[in-house]
């Protein structure tokens, strides 16, 4: 890798030094990184679970001190900035990186667990007890034995994917337990608490596909400060987090379901077919038809 470098899909794909067990148009599964040593600096454009499996690595991610030592768990959120990495001669990891439509996919209604810890608690290291070790350890071998064994498969990437998503609802479920959501917010941060709220205000949302101002106005704050506090926790605005949130239902509603286009377009908060197929070529790159089949 170079001195500084963005961590896309295609960038670790591209890489000779790191050892891919899966790759996917959405996730990649690092089995090793032998040369990590050589960035000095890294900006992460994809959802990041690592495990430690020897050594230690200290960096600073968006400016916030971090050190990763052996069976601790790094979760790293989208277009984090990685710098001043230091790390062990004998540090090496196992690694998932998602894509922020996967992790999407893959949580669901509990997206807002990771979005609280993430971007409300700030928590990135997360220490596994042995019996978390036995089990990671044991999906990681269904894993490698799902990718090796089912290449001919014709639905592998669904299989891998659900079990993904297993180990996904089971890290959540960790993360639960040490930030119950009734409990997590800090009542003193005014600020902290509207950025909570109205991410559960959009997770529980049936239609999402709503303006700034709606859901500002149900929080009774102002639509610039709604901006103004996604920004600041997030790095994301209340826009940026809305369309995500939509375009998540539009994906799952198209190729999880046999509702009609028009019946998609009513059920995620569109006056009209026409419109609503604009916006999915615009952001998808392609109509919900050519999306659906693809």
């Amino acid at each position: 890798m170079n001195q500084n470098t963005e961590i896309t899909l295609q960038s670790l794909a591209q890489q000779e030094e790191v050892n891919i067990g899966y790759i996917d148009n959405e996730i990649v599964v690092v089995d090793s990184i032998q040369k990590f040593a050589q960035v000095n600096e890294a900006r992460v454009a994809m959802n990041v679970i690592m495990i430690c499996t020897s050594g230690r690595i200290d960096a600073r991610m968006n400016d916030i001190n971090m050190q990763l030592t052996k069976n601790q768990v790094a979760i790293v959120p989208q277009n984090i900035v990685v710098t001043d990495i230091m790390i062990s001669p004998d540090f090496d990891l196992k690694a998932i990186f998602l894509t922020n439509s996967a992790l999407q996919s893959m949580l669901r209604e509990k997206m807002s667990i990771w979005n609280h810890v993430m971007y409300v608690h700030h928590l990135h290291i997360l220490t596994l007890n042995n019996d978390n070790l036995a089990f990671y350890s044991r999906f990681y071998d269904l894993v490698s034995i799902v990718v090796e064994l089912g290449k001919d498969n014709p639905f592998r990437t669904q299989v891998v994917q659900s079990l993904f998503r297993a180990a996904m609802l089971g890290l959540c479920g960790e993360i639960m337990l040490k930030f119950p959501l009734d409990a997590a917010v800090d009542k003193t941060q005014i600020s902290n608490g509207h950025f909570q709220r109205f991410l559960l205000l959009l997770h529980d949302s049936d239609v999402k596909y709503r303006s700034v101002e709606s859901y500002a106005s149900e929080l009774c704050i102002s639509p610039k400060y709604l901006t103004s506090i996604c920004k600041n926790y997030s790095g994301k605005t209340a826009s940026d987090w809305i369309r995500e949130q939509v375009l998540e239902d539009i994906r799952y509603y198209l190729k999880k379901t046999d509702l009609s286009i028009k019946q998609v377009s009513a059920r995620v908060g569109f006056s009209n077919a026409s419109f609503f197929g604009k916006y999915v070529k615009e952001h998808l790159g392609m109509t919900p038809n050519e999306f659906r089949k693809s």
